[in-house]
């Protein structure tokens, strides 16, 4: 039997090169059979609605092409889904963005969308964790500290675009910037203390490929945290770097722990999950195992 596939696609996702390599994206995934339908977002509310309606119209694959914006609308309209029992849609992910977090952190080549459309056309899929945060889904990494106001004051920031935006970002917020305070349930267990930043992940990084939960294990039912506890900002500046490697977790002021669910609050503390705006703390996260079946590599 023929399988239905739906291409949600944002055709500005990475400045403009998602139109450019859609016809070989198109073209893979026809090579394995599918009987294709290709959809054009001209902005989030269409492409939500867009989402909505191929899960309603109960298509095989909805496969999502863009940058981290569109991977968290897949996830979180097809895990709704799925949770509500009405779905019996699997989610495809074509990174053509400039961060691609998700993809990289369930082993797709975050840099290669023909190669993942390639992947979606081989048919082998697996059900992966998510993280939870209220109603919202996040698939990725819950930032809360440092790197979410990095993350908030790049948002505003009208230029440059992609990873530069971040890193004058970070050197615009580092100058204002001091230890903030948290209070963490941990599987339960209360800590109170001043950290740099506390980040929750079902996979391993965020940025653009910073590793900010290294050893993250989407199957593994368990959500890892990192913690910076309070350096001098020339240190912090020091540790971003090695972020890309991982090498940063051996310092002695980065503390991990696993966990199935923790609350996060504190004056003044923001969460971003997968890179959207999620609100302010407190902030209530919980793994949610096995909760959405994506085409990954055998």
């Amino acid at each position: 039997m023929t399988r239905q596939i739906r291409l949600l696609v944002n055709p500005s996702a990475g400045k403009g090169r998602a139109l450019e390599i859609l016809p070989d994206v198109a073209g893979a995934l026809r090579d394995g059979g599918a009987d294709l339908e290709i959809l054009l977002s001209r902005d989030f509310a269409e492409a939500k609605s867009m989402a909505h309606q191929a899960i309603a119209d109960g298509v095989d694959v909805l496969a999502v092409m863009g940058g981290d914006g569109m991977m968290h609308l897949g996830v979180n309209t097809s895990a709704a889904a799925r949770a509500e029992g009405r779905s019996r849609t699997t989610l495809g992910l074509i990174p053509a963005g400039t961060g691609n977090d998700l993809c990289r952190g369930i082993g797709l080549p975050p840099k290669d969308a023909v190669a993942a459309a390639e992947v979606i056309a081989a048919g082998h899929s697996r059900s992966i964790d998510l993280a939870r945060v209220a109603e919202t889904y996040v698939a990725a990494v819950l930032a809360t500290g440092f790197d979410a106001l990095v993350n908030r004051r790049a948002n505003q920031m009208p230029w440059p675009r992609g990873s530069t935006r971040y890193a004058l970002a970070v050197m615009a917020e580092l100058r204002v910037f001091s230890p903030l305070r948290y209070r963490l349930t941990l599987d339960g267990q209360i800590r109170e203390l001043p950290a740099m930043l506390v980040a929750i992940g079902n996979t391993s990084s965020y940025g653009g490929g910073m590793l900010i939960c290294p050893q993250a294990d989407p199957y593994d039912g368990l959500l890892d945290v990192t913690i910076i506890h309070p350096v001098g900002r020339l240190k912090l500046l020091r540790l971003f770097p090695e972020m890309y490697s991982g090498n940063f977790v051996r310092d002695a002021c980065v503390e991990q722990l696993r966990v199935r669910g923790a609350t996060v609050e504190g004056a003044g503390l923001v969460g971003f999950g997968d890179g959207e705006m999620l609100g302010a703390a407190p902030l209530q996260v919980c793994s949610v195992p096995r909760a959405l079946p994506v085409f990954v590599t055998e």
